[in-house]
């Protein structure tokens, strides 16, 4: 969709405003929904920036997490790695394929309003299978984000069954699962049940969210909706019941003697490598959360006021609330490869060495540069 979409919304939406409202409601006698002149066209330097940008931020990294991948060989992160770099694809791929299409969507309506002709909409087929990719790339992230939180877990609150229930077959056949799920629902609208059409301001198509609606319109945006708030509420009910784990088995060994500490050598560093992934997983969730739930809640609200019977007459209204919360979860899919840059455990050392340079050096041999931790260091 970010955005969103997907991780997944065509970053060309960032100057939807910028056309003509109008011409999607050609009966419509008001002339101030216009939002600018149709001989005005509108300037792509944004859109351009972000769409780039999202791209390369996304292959910054995947690289780094395919370095990390070839040099870690422990079964404690293998799986974590895995699930990260599929939701990575999934934004790339998301960025682009959405991208592609808002934006041969955009550089149509210019060239028919410089030609001063009728603008008109995509043929259906087109407009099918951009709402297709819509939702399978703005469904995905969130189902990824929710398996690496429940993933994340397991390995903490039950580390024993962890390495023979998490193995990489099981990972591997989970996601192909969440992308077969996210696949099906996308699928439906072109096999006959429900439909996708042109959004305002008819630069990108979706599951028919105003206006007239089938109860199988209805169903799928439904469906939608609910499968990414409950992925977002299991992300958060994981990982904070893995944060009150983490944080209890820290308290209690404050209280170990030196030589049980040493003992205890390998538990610490792996408690540490917990850590590091958590506070990846968590702002991820949090950035999902922001970007994602505007949307899908208001998805909700709008089915839920259909089956009332207390939509508006006049939805045209509400089309910019619409286009807001789109360009929100638009952001989750050039957000996401920024927590795997910025939150590696060497940026993570250095910034707690300047924020506490009295234990600079017990960070560093201790954490960071120690011998038995270059294996396992996400860079």
């Amino acid at each position: 969709m970010d955005i969103v979409f997907t991780s997944s919304v065509p970053t060309m939406c960032q100057h939807c405003a910028d056309l003509n409202i109008s011409s999607l409601y050609p009966h419509d006698p008001k002339p101030n929904l216009t939002a600018s002149s149709p001989l005005s066209p509108p300037t792509y330097a944004m859109s351009y920036f972000t769409m780039t940008f999202g791209a390369l931020s996304n292959l910054t990294a995947l690289a780094i997490l395919s370095k990390s991948y070839t040099r870690f060989h422990r079964r404690a992160k293998t799986p974590f790695l895995l699930l990260a770099a599929a939701l990575l694809l999934t934004d790339l791929a998301g960025h682009l394929v959405t991208g592609g299409f808002g934006l041969y969507l955009h550089l149509e309506k210019v060239r028919r309003q410089r030609a001063a002709a009728r603008v008109t909409e995509p043929t259906q087929a087109f407009c099918k299978l951009f709402g297709a990719f819509m939702v399978f790339f703005g469904l995905s992230p969130m189902l990824l984000g929710c398996a690496m939180a429940v993933e994340r877990c397991l390995g903490i609150t039950q580390s024993l069954q962890h390495s023979a229930v998490v193995t990489m077959a099981h990972v591997r056949l989970s996601v192909l699962l969440l992308f077969a799920m996210a696949f099906t629902l996308a699928a439906l609208p072109l096999l006959g049940v429900g439909s996708y059409k042109l959004q305002f301001p008819g630069t990108w198509c979706f599951l028919p969210v105003q206006g007239s609606r089938s109860t199988a319109d209805l169903s799928l945006a439904l469906a939608f909706s609910s499968l990414g708030l409950v992925a977002l509420t299991v992300s958060v009910f994981c990982n904070t019941t893995s944060g009150l784990t983490l944080l209890q088995a820290r308290f209690s060994n404050r209280g170990l003697q030196p030589t049980t500490s040493r003992r205890h050598g390998q538990s610490a560093s792996l408690q540490s490598l917990d850590v590091e992934m958590m506070v990846q997983l968590a702002v991820i969730n949090v950035v999902s959360w922001v970007c994602w739930s505007p949307f899908l809640i208001y998805i909700s609200i709008s089915v839920r006021q259909f089956y009332r019977g207390t939509t508006r007459a006049d939805e045209q209204y509400e089309q910019p609330v619409l286009l807001l919360v789109l360009r929100m979860a638009s952001w989750n899919q050039i957000l996401d490869p920024w927590v795997y840059i910025l939150l590696r455990r060497a940026v993570l050392c250095r910034v707690c060495g300047l924020l506490r340079p009295n234990r600079a050096i017990l960070t560093q041999t201790s954490y960071c540069t120690g011998s038995d931790r270059q294996n396992i260091r996400l860079r």
